[in-house]
């Protein structure tokens, strides 16, 4: 989110006499057809919209549903709502993505999720046992760099679950010889 949708924009938050705000969930907009849900623990995501623009026909605007810890700041929280940027809590300190789920369920009546957050979120939701359905695309490029991320990573503080099984349902080759 940080690179492709906020392009690094910093925020500045360094305002006086920011009243304290309740770390309670905000529902900015109850009638959005889609959503992007970002996950961004302590607030750092510098948004200056509150959705994302359709980037072709067949999409929607996402309205924005940020996921925080309660360790975010006053200032992002009075800047997510004057943006109309909903917001929901998910943790003091480390995000519970079975709680996310169901906030997301029960405040925005979201059913099912595509992860697009790489290897660290790939792997809290696999950790937490959310992952129902796995779709990969492969492409002939290889990578050997000692420090890249695989599809599921592991944090010290994630439980070591073990290997999770699933089933081939299909195998599709792609153009430019993707599978």
């Amino acid at each position: 989110m940080e690179e492709h949708f906020t392009f690094g924009h910093k925020l500045d938050l360094a305002h006086e006499n920011i009243e304290m705000i309740p770390k309670i969930d905000y529902v900015a907009n109850k009638d959005a057809e889609t959503n992007a849900i970002a996950v961004d623990p302590s607030g750092k995501l510098g948004w200056e919209e509150n959705s994302i623009a359709p980037w072709n026909e067949d999409r929607t605007e996402d309205h924005i549903v940020e996921v925080l810890t309660e360790q975010v700041s006053d200032a992002y929280l009075a800047h997510l709502n004057m943006m109309g940027i909903s917001y929901i809590f998910a943790g003091q300190e480390q995000l519970n993505f079975r709680l996310v789920v169901e906030k997301l369920k029960k405040l925005f009546n979201i059913d099912k999720l595509m992860l697009e957050g790489g290897g660290y979120l790939n792997g809290s939701f696999l950790d937490e046992g959310l992952i129902d359905e796995l779709s990969l695309v492969l492409v002939p490029i290889a990578d050997a760099a000692s420090n890249s991320v695989s599809l599921f990573e592991t944090s010290s503080h994630l439980n070591k679950r073990q290997p999770v099984d699933f089933y081939l349902k299909d195998i599709e080759k792609l153009d430019d010889d993707g599978l």
